[in-house]
């Protein structure tokens, strides 16, 4: 029997998001927003429902004048996203 995929990480765009941050010490949301071919509005909405999971940390503060929103993966993230991957791989490649 097959465990079921987490919902939170199912979606495209929160996927996107976790498989670069993985990557990467931190990023930030300007860089992601690129990466991801997101608008500002929907990957403000992804970023917050990740970090209300403790998937990531997001951290706000300014870069001169300009206000600079900073995002990293957790410990939790990254668990998270390796389950979810082996789970997958679970329907890619079933036990003989």
């Amino acid at each position: 029997m097959f465990r079921d995929l987490d919902p939170l990480l199912h979606s495209q765009l929160r996927l996107a998001i976790m498989s670069l941050l993985i990557s990467l010490d931190k990023a930030d949301f300007t860089f992601i927003k690129d990466k991801t071919n997101s608008t500002a509005g929907n990957l403000s909405v992804q970023l917050e429902k990740l970090s209300e999971a403790g998937y990531i940390a997001i951290e706000k503060s300014f870069k001169g004048k300009k206000p600079l929103t900073t995002c990293k993966v957790t410990r939790k993230g990254i668990k998270a996203f390796e389950d979810y991957v082996n789970v997958l791989k679970q329907y890619i490649q079933p036990p003989s």
